[in-house]
């Protein structure tokens, strides 16, 4: 499904990279977990992928089933079915969670020649959705993410997920500011979601998010490379051990395992 292949990339302008050559495979049906230290490049692969316009790709190629999208904006990578959910989630005044939902899932219906839902038969299938996250009608209604706290906002980005139901869908950092309670509904709704047609791809700093949602793969992140990836045992590992130890052997090895 996705292909990354020797990607580098900077903030635009700048010269300094920040991903120096990640390399990274992802099948329909798996769940990834990016792990690694703070100012590893974990959320800045998520944004390249992504097409966030303040990343400029340097070197290497993004492969989205089997098409090259490294050129690509940010909405047309949506619209072939691309997701991000922001580790911090925006709030935007005046424009309720069901405008934005179903102006975002009709637009994508029509640029892939599938059939637009009306209003009425919309809100039928966003009530369906809000199942699935254990969210309230109400928030429909709402601004989105407006007076929302940070629970109520990862859970609202899961939602959205839920509703637009991407092929592959990026997590930057979901379980960051969830008390216990709040992991155990937003790890709940991305069970759901998962299937074995899409594929997801956890990013997190801690193992805590995946005693509840179990990676195929695990990968490290340091110094904008994968130095290291294994299966959900290598998150185990990482939070006996922490990622020092293994630093020291990257450094060591000088690239990666």
């Amino acid at each position: 499904m996705l292909e990354i292949k020797n990607l580098h990339a900077s903030v635009e302008g700048e010269e300094e990279q920040i991903l120096k050559g990640v390399n990274l495979k992802i099948n329909k049906g798996e769940i990834h977990a990016i792990m690694g230290p703070n100012g590893s490049g974990k959320s800045t692969l998520a944004k390249v992928v992504s097409g966030h316009p303040e990343y400029e790709v340097t070197e290497g190629e993004i492969l989205f089933e089997g098409e090259d999208i490294t050129e690509m904006d940010a909405d047309e990578r949506a619209h072939l079915g691309m997701f991000l959910a922001f580790q911090y989630p925006v709030e935007v005044p005046g424009i309720t969670n069901k405008t934005l939902l179903r102006e975002s899932f009709n637009t994508i219906a029509r640029e892939n020649g599938r059939e637009e839902l009306d209003p009425l038969e919309f809100e039928d299938y966003l009530k369906s959705r809000l199942e699935i996250i254990n969210m309230k009608d109400e928030f429909l209604e709402r601004s989105i993410n407006t007076g929302f706290s940070g629970g109520e906002k990862k859970k609202n980005e899961v939602f959205q997920m839920a509703v637009l139901n991407p092929k592959l869908a990026f997590m930057d950092e979901t379980d960051s500011g969830l008390d216990i309670d709040a992991l155990k509904v937003v790890s709940d709704g991305i069970n759901k979601i998962a299937g074995p047609e899409n594929a997801i791809v956890l990013i997190t700093h801690y193992q805590r998010l995946l005693n509840y949602i179990t990676p195929d793969h695990v990968h490290v992140m340091m110094n904008g490379k994968i130095v290291k990836s294994a299966g959900k045992e290598l998150a185990h590992e990482l939070e006996e051990q922490g990622y020092e130890e293994l630093e020291k052997q990257f450094s060591l090895n000088g690239e990666a395992q």
